[in-house]
Parts: structure tokens; sequence; C-alpha cells
């Protein structure tokens, strides 16, 4: 008996050892010759994947719980250009470029169809994907990102002025406020957000606030939100959010931050394989 705990422990720990490693990186150019870094998990054979988009100066270990959790799935997960290990050229960082780079790296592996999820930046991402690619997209994962413009473009740029101006000191104090209470991954998602170069971070926020004030049609397919409490959230939120997405299942997590799946994996990826089988969408 002894010994086949010993046995039971020793696969346990390997089993644990490989979950923990990152998976092999794959290389494709998109988008004017920018090479982005993927990761292309589970089941290759399959031609339909959940695509994993990540936030605004993050990467795709900010996945990290969640890219390894659909053993039954194809998932995709990027560095987008100009994050991670992808390269960060001297451009304009926009949702369009981003939307592109989504789309070469579904090329490069081969995905006809997906279930795109997009934490925050990626929101705007996935929904120009939707814009852009409909007939690839089988369903949107929102993960507490914005659907609506900010009520008052001269107040938002103004808001924005001393980030521009001086990136380097008020970046921190940014990202602070968007941290979990957690200090461990506080300090993690601090200082990974904070070595993206500023020309990457200072373009890509400019064009994220532009792109929220394009025009956006309705989004036709399955959509499940995910969202964080924040006082900049309008009070009828949910309704706003079914305004523009009539297929919507809507959640609000109280208790979490803006980074909510790192904050509770199991439950965020629990909910989006729940959902995924309920709409029959992989």
């Amino acid at each position: 008996m002894r010994r086949a705990w010993v046995i039971f422990l020793f696969i346990w720990l390997a089993v644990s050892a490989a979950a923990q490693q990152s998976p092999e990186s794959n290389w494709v150019t998109v988008v004017d010759g920018k090479k982005i870094r993927y990761y292309d998990i589970g089941n290759s054979k399959a031609k339909n994947a959940i695509v994993l988009v990540h936030c605004w100066t993050c990467n795709v270990e900010f996945w990290k719980d969640t890219y390894s959790a659909f053993p039954g799935y194809r998932v995709i997960a990027m560095d987008l250009p100009g994050h991670g290990e992808s390269d960060k050229p001297k451009t304009d960082y926009t949702i369009d470029l981003f939307a592109k780079a989504v789309d070469g790296v579904m090329k490069h592996a081969g995905v006809k169809k997906a279930v795109l999820a997009g934490h925050s930046m990626g929101t705007p991402i996935i929904r120009k994907y939707h814009e852009m690619y409909p007939e690839k997209t089988l369903g949107l994962v929102i993960v507490d990102g914005a659907l609506l413009p900010y009520p008052n473009r001269a107040e938002l740029e103004k808001f924005f002025e001393p980030f521009y101006a001086d990136y380097k000191n008020t970046a921190p104090q940014f990202i602070n406020g968007m941290l979990p209470k957690d200090t461990t991954l506080a300090a993690t998602i601090r200082t990974s957000m904070l070595s993206t170069p500023e020309h990457v971070a200072t373009s890509a926020m400019r064009k994220m606030n532009d792109d929220s004030y394009a025009e956006h049609g309705k989004i036709s397919v399955p959509t499940l939100a995910i969202m964080a409490p924040s006082p900049y959230w309008p009070e009828n939120l949910e309704a706003r959010y079914r305004e523009v997405a009539p297929n919507l299942e809507f959640q609000m997590w109280q208790g979490t931050s803006h980074f909510l799946h790192m904050e509770r994996p199991q439950w965020f990826n629990g909910q989006v394989k729940g959902w995924i089988i309920r709409n029959k969408l992989l």
C-alpha cells in the first residue's frame, strides 16, 4: 500500500510539474512583417478552437491558468503585436492591427472558426474580429471589457493627458487601480505590464479609446460577459450590453478585480466551458 501511494504521488508531482511548464512556442509573421509568438494547445487536429486574447500591456502568460484547462478542446493563445515576446516596432497599435494579427495566427495554426475570449483591451479586439471575419466567429467571451464608448470624449482625453505626457510616472498609478488584493499576484501583474515598451502602451491606449467611438454593429453570435464591479460602469450595464449583444449571458462577479480570470481561474474556466456546452459551440 505504501509503495502504491509513493507511485501515485510521483505521478501526481510529474503531472503537476508538466502542467506548470509553458507550452511550446510557435511563430508566425503577420501584418507587415511583424513576428508573433503563440501557443497551440490541446486537440491539434480540431479545426475549431478557443482563442484567448490578452489585455493592454499584458501577454500570453496572463492566461496561464486557462490555456491548459480545456483538454477536450483546442486552445490558441498569443502575444499580441508589441507585447510579450512578439515584435515591438514603432507603429500604430490599432484594434484593427490586433484583429488582423489574431487572424494571421489562426490561419497559420489551421484554425477555421473560433470562440474568442478577450480580457479588457481584448474585448474590442475580438469584437473587431467578429466584424471583420463573421464567418470565422462562433462566439465571444468578454472578460471585464468595454462594449460601450466612454460618456464624454473630451473628459476622457483630459483624463489621459498626464498619462501620455509622463507615462513613466503615471503608468504605475494607473495600473495599481486595476490590481487584485492578492499582493503576490498584484506584484506579478504590475511588473509584467510595466515591462511593455512605452511606445506600445501609449499607442495601444490611444487607439483603443478611439475605437470605442467608432461605428459598431450588433454582435450576432452567442456572447458571455463576465464582469467585475467598477464605479465606471453604468448601473444598467447588463441591459446596455444586451442591446449590443442580444444573445448574451451576463455575470457580475462581486469581490473581484479587473483580473478576475486570474483570481478565480477554476471558476472562470468552468463558466466558460459550461457556456460553450450549453450553446454547442465546439
